[in-house]
């Protein structure tokens, strides 16, 4: 399942581009813009549906993971075990997971060209910090899939703290297994079990 929504993920509008922020830019609006960018690139390079990973990797460390909120996302991996760590194992812990993410969507990279998106009507008011964004990416052949994106604003513009597909968030589905490991082994252990899956082979590309 996880795999699944991983693979999902890659070309949705959470690729919200490495460029200045519009400071007035509404989030779905920014999500929307920089989503059929994303797509447009995929389209045009062939090395890119190819699953070249040099490519991917590049494409994801300069459009995607500067607008996710690592630390946010690790701490509601973690679950209450986050306040148990020190500042430098939760330091660890964000690179550790940081890192399994880029790793998990570099493998998964390959095929999505032919995807559309549908995004749905805000629901924000004035002064919000934190919103959802709805959308709903269409695949050919197969079910529509809705994507809801966890948005908080900072001094840096939107970025993402967690993402559900069809109502199951991408962070609070680690939790059970970050859990288990830290009630076996201790913070620890848990860094130290990232650090050797991090350190194993790439993830096949999605099918």
């Amino acid at each position: 399942m996880l795999r699944t929504l991983l693979s999902t993920l890659i070309l949705l509008p959470l690729a919200l581009a490495a460029q200045p922020v519009l400071a007035q830019e509404a989030p779905d609006a920014l999500v929307k813009r920089v989503a059929e960018d994303v797509l447009a690139t995929i389209r045009s390079d062939k090395d890119l549906q190819a699953g070249n990973q040099a490519k991917v990797k590049q494409m994801i460390e300069t459009k995607l993971a500067p607008n996710f909120d690592f630390a946010r996302m690790t701490a509601l991996a973690v679950g209450r075990n986050w306040r148990t760590a020190s500042p430098e194992q939760q330091k660890q812990l964000t690179d550790e997971f940081r890192t399994l993410l880029v790793r998990t969507y570099s493998g998964a990279l390959t095929g999505y060209r032919d995807n559309t998106m549908d995004y749905k009507p805000l629901r924000m008011n004035a002064g919000d910090s934190e919103v959802i964004v709805r959308t709903e990416v269409r695949r050919s052949g197969q079910a529509p899939v809705q994507i809801d994106y966890n948005m908080a604003k900072s001094a840096d513009g939107w970025k993402a703290y967690d993402v559900a597909v069809a109502g199951v968030s991408l962070v609070t589905n680690y939790r059970d297994e970050f859990s288990d490991i830290v009630k076996n082994a201790g913070i620890d252990g848990l860094i130290k079990a990232l650090d050797t899956k991090n350190k194993g082979s790439a993830p096949p590309p999605a099918k």
